[in-house]
């Protein structure tokens, strides 16, 4: 599976558009995880436990929408993008979405 944010893939033609995916995935710091983290947040510099919680959850997200660019018959997906929210004051929403589509290489 081809996953790019641009429009177009270098060397290859949308075929077939097959509509908007997306995978969603919301994460919450433990009790433990967030009071590390805040503790770190005194002395300043980066938070590596949301750090790795948010990587995990991108990459779960993206996990999400592949399976759903496959189950439509689609070998790439186009305009990846990530979103991100809070949901109350310890959890994380993470969505990747884009257009899932079949491309096939350009022949010259």
């Amino acid at each position: 599976m081809i996953i790019a944010t641009t429009e177009n893939i270098a060397g290859h033609r949308v075929v077939r558009t097959l509509g908007e995916v997306f995978g969603l995935v919301v994460r919450s710091r433990g009790v433990v995880g967030n009071l590390v983290a805040g503790l770190r947040s005194i002395v300043g510099g980066e938070i590596h436990e949301y750090t790795e919680l948010l990587e995990e959850a991108r990459g779960h997200a993206i996990e999400r929408m592949v399976a759903n660019a496959k189950a439509k018959g689609a070998n790439a997906v186009i305009m990846m993008r990530f979103d991100s929210s809070e949901m109350g004051e310890t959890m994380s929403e993470i969505v990747a979405y884009g257009t899932a589509v079949v491309i096939e290489p350009v022949t010259t």
